[in-house]
């Protein structure tokens, strides 16, 4: 019988703060954190995005880095987030737990700093730490020797993915205790890329708005901590709620856009909720992938339809208060989505006006209180139509 999975701390930093109480009072407020560039060093300053608000050299401060030390963007956010989610868990001992990072850029912001000086023969210790894997290390290098570390990079579904991976190591007794989630910085490369796509907004985003004009790239990391429910016991671990079902499902259908029917993102929300043994109108609240981009609000509209009929639940994304933060957006909102059932509040889409033409979906506009929420799924889909999604339950 395979075990059942809870979750027993929670670590994050992103736009709107450092900590889950930072961020808990921001979504209830309605404070976004997307804004003016401040750290990447391009011409592009029109474009606004979500960037932690706080320089290399603050985040070595904070940790307690040496100035000098060769480390990227990437792991000081993730390090940061690490070590809330492992105080607030308890755990100490990394022997007996499984760290899985899902990230894309790793290093990029130095590499493409220093890319000259390499081929100019200069030497510069931050090629070695360009790729994701080097990034991963460096994150958990601080904490002592996990069981097994590894890193997903399936683009905007990374984090997810991850924490689908920890779901599965502990279900089948491979690992008592997984930290999951993930990290990412902002580059020049994310940037440009994106832009040549033509999917950035050059306000806040507003997704599921019909006047939506694209997404807020942002940066950050989350992680939770995945735990057997006898290993929390055991330790006397603070059960925060549990890890109830998850799915993945590839529609395959374009290297960046998503089917016109959601066949993936539907796929995916299905197989979670078979997985969880629930039906669709026990999911309370829907922390939706959300970019505010036309195709992908569309489409994951049509899919929240298709699987929920005429009793469609609360639904929001998040994403105008931090931006889209590709690979830790999962884990991100995953820790959103825990915050919000602990709490029973749904954070509104803080820019919507009007539904989609074709869908007439409303989302939450503004953060609700008082909500009872028992089931909260989490979704995000990544490019080429790899798809996850999770739901966090209540322990009852």
């Amino acid at each position: 019988m395979a075990k059942r999975v809870v979750i027993t701390g929670m670590g994050i930093v992103s736009a709107i703060g450092v900590g889950k109480d930072a961020h808990l009072c921001a979504l209830m407020k309605g404070e976004s954190g997307v804004g003016k560039i401040r750290y990447i060093q391009t011409k592009h300053t029109d474009i606004p995005v979500g960037e932690v608000k706080m320089s290399d050299d603050e985040m070595k401060l904070l940790l307690g880095i040496a100035p000098e030390s060769v480390i990227t963007r990437t792991p000081l956010m993730g390090k940061i987030a690490l070590k809330e989610a492992m105080q607030d868990s308890g755990i100490t001992d990394a022997s007996r737990v499984a760290f899985i990072n899902g990230t894309t850029v790793g290093g990029m912001e130095k590499s493409e700093k220093y890319y000259m000086d390499f081929f100019e023969g200069k030497k510069t210790d931050y090629i070695a730490a360009h790729d994701c894997g080097a990034g991963t290390d460096m994150i958990a290098e601080t904490f002592g020797k996990f069981d097994l570390i590894t890193t997903l990079s399936t683009a905007c579904s990374s984090a997810v993915n991850s924490i689908i991976m920890g779901g599965d190591l502990i279900r089948s007794g491979r690992v008592e205790a997984a930290i999951v989630g993930g990290a990412e910085s902002l580059s020049k490369f994310h940037l440009n890329g994106f832009n040549t796509l033509m999917i950035l907004d050059r306000k806040v985003c507003n997704p599921f708005d019909a006047q939506r004009n694209g997404l807020n790239l942002g940066e950050g990391a989350a992680y939770i901590v995945l735990e057997s429910e006898e290993s929390a016991k055991t330790r006397n671990a603070n059960i925060l709620c549990e890890l109830k079902g998850y799915g993945n499902a590839c529609d395959a259908f374009h290297q960046t856009a998503s089917s016109p029917t959601g066949e993936g993102a539907y796929l995916a929300m299905k197989k979670a909720l078979e997985d969880a043994g629930l039906n669709p109108e026990q999911i309370d609240y829907v922390n939706a992938h959300g970019t505010g981009t036309g195709n992908n609000d569309l489409c994951e509209s049509v899919s929240i339809q298709r699987l929920f009929g005429e009793k469609i639940p609360h639904f929001s994304s998040t994403k105008s208060f931090t931006g889209h933060a590709t690979s830790a957006a999962g884990g991100i909102e995953a820790v959103i989505s825990i915050l919000a059932l602990l709490n029973d509040f749904v954070p509104g889409c803080c820019q919507f006006q009007s539904p989609i033409e074709e869908t007439g979906l409303v989302p939450v506009k503004g953060c609700l209180k008082n909500v009872n929420l028992q089931n909260v799924m989490n979704n995000s889909f990544g490019f080429g139509g790899n798809d996850s999604s999770c739901i966090f339950s209540k322990i009852r």
